[in-house]
């Protein structure tokens, strides 16, 4: 394993979250200097506000972040309230849709609840501070933006980025709205150079290109050197990227996902993603990490439940981690209903449909599926499969003042 003389790139190897470095000799000489002498590095991780929350795939940049104020650096997340009027092409087939002032100012709030999880916001030399690009696009002058940027970029470079090229080469539209994306990025790079004096950007791999866009215009226009750095993609053992659950996003933002079905997306990852997944979604030391991730069979279980807790920790607050681990227990080992499992009120006199309750309490996303999850055993009422679809729940049913449903082995949840 390479050692290198910064703390931060060390631990990005040792952990998995390194993939590219423009300069990574560089970076390291940039960062352990900084380190040395006490004086901050400044780095920025970017996110377009087109959600009100961030979700489990964006943690890992994220992450990134964490471990580079934890090694005396200063983050800044820039919200992209101009950038999200256009849409990054990266991995996209079609134009985003447009969002209007209020839905971009609602979304950029959210954004920062998300980024506050993970990172201390304040004034100090080393706390975080969230910028917005709309700040500086607002007023540029589009024929000056032209003359003093677009001079720097080259139109066949542009085509052999991976946004433009793949879109090309599945013959799907790209306006030129779209195309300009990759200049508006690098130019946001230099702005928070002129700014802020941040030298380093941090990313997902798949915005290399609009990372190298804004190192090369940093060269041409300001004689100066930034750095980006990217995490790999992580997948699971099947190939598919991690942060989606049954085709849902697993959220940040605790009124987008309860913080018990945050912990059981952790606590249901597969066996061989435990390792990685402790790595990256925890902060625990790394000889926990080594020990953890050697347990097999049965006692991997207990790794699951530590990576479970200790993401929830982080992301919800150690009394939620703790609430919906105990919720956990009660349910899978106690075979009670715990204080968090998703609940829905119905009046039980006049009953629910059972294809309307497993639809309303989120375990199916239609009544199709809900049919289709019976005919396989797959739904229950108090422990017993479903057998009828036009079964009425009532209060017949009530086991302890509620009924009991599950689709599964993984989802349980209460109608009161």
């Amino acid at each position: 394993m390479t050692k290198f003389k910064s703390e931060f790139l060390n631990i990005m190897q040792e952990r998995g979250f390194y993939n590219q470095c423009t300069n990574e000799e560089g970076f390291d000489s940039y960062l352990y200097e900084c380190e040395k002498t006490g004086k901050p590095a400044v780095g920025y991780l970017g996110s377009d506000p087109t959600g009100d929350s961030l979700h489990v795939g964006h943690i890992v940049p994220l992450m990134m972040l964490r471990w580079f104020q934890k090694c005396g650096h200063k983050p800044l997340t820039l919200v992209g309230g101009a950038t999200a009027r256009i849409g990054d092409p990266s991995g996209k087939d079609k134009l985003r849709p447009f969002l209007d002032e209020a839905t971009l100012a609602h979304n950029a709030q959210g954004l920062k609840k998300s980024f506050s999880k993970f990172l201390k916001f304040g004034d100090g030399p080393t706390d975080a501070l969230m910028v917005d690009n709309w700040d500086w696009f607002k007023n540029v002058n589009y024929l000056e933006f032209l003359r003093d940027i677009g001079t720097c970029y080259s139109v066949n470079r542009m085509l052999t980025m991976d946004s433009v090229k793949s879109r090309l080469e599945r013959e799907q539209p790209m306006s030129f709205l779209e195309f300009n994306y990759m200049l508006l990025q690098g130019y946001d790079f230099c702005v928070l150079l002129q700014k802020y004096n941040c030298r380093a950007q941090i990313a997902g791999a798949d915005q290399w290109g609009n990372i190298t866009s804004g190192t090369e215009l940093g060269r041409r226009r300001y004689d100066t050197e930034l750095f980006g750095f990217t995490s790999p993609i992580i997948t699971d053992s099947a190939g598919k990227k991690m942060g989606k659950s049954e085709g849902n996003a697993v959220w940040i933002n605790e009124d987008k996902l309860p913080s018990y079905d945050y912990y059981q997306y952790f606590r249901n990852i597969g066996d061989a993603e435990v390792g990685k997944c402790l790595r990256i979604y925890t902060d625990l030391p790394m000889d926990e990490v080594y020990r953890l991730e050697k347990l097999q069979d049965k006692e991997i279980n207990e790794a699951k439940k530590i990576l479970a807790f200790e993401a929830t920790k982080i992301c919800r607050g150690e009394a939620e981690a703790k609430s919906a681990q105990e919720t956990a227990i009660k349910t899978f080992e106690q075979g009670t209903a715990g204080d968090d499992l998703p609940t829905i009120s119905v009046d039980l006199n006049a009953g629910i449909g059972v294809l309307d309750a497993f639809l309303q309490i989120g375990f199916v996303e239609s009544k199709g599926e809900a049919r289709r999850l019976i005919k396989q055993a797959g739904l229950k009422i108090n422990g017993k499969p479903v057998s009828d679809e036009n079964y009425v729940i009532t209060a017949a049913d009530m086991v302890d003042g509620a009924v009991k449903i599950a689709q599964g082995k993984k989802k349980f949840g209460l109608i009161k």
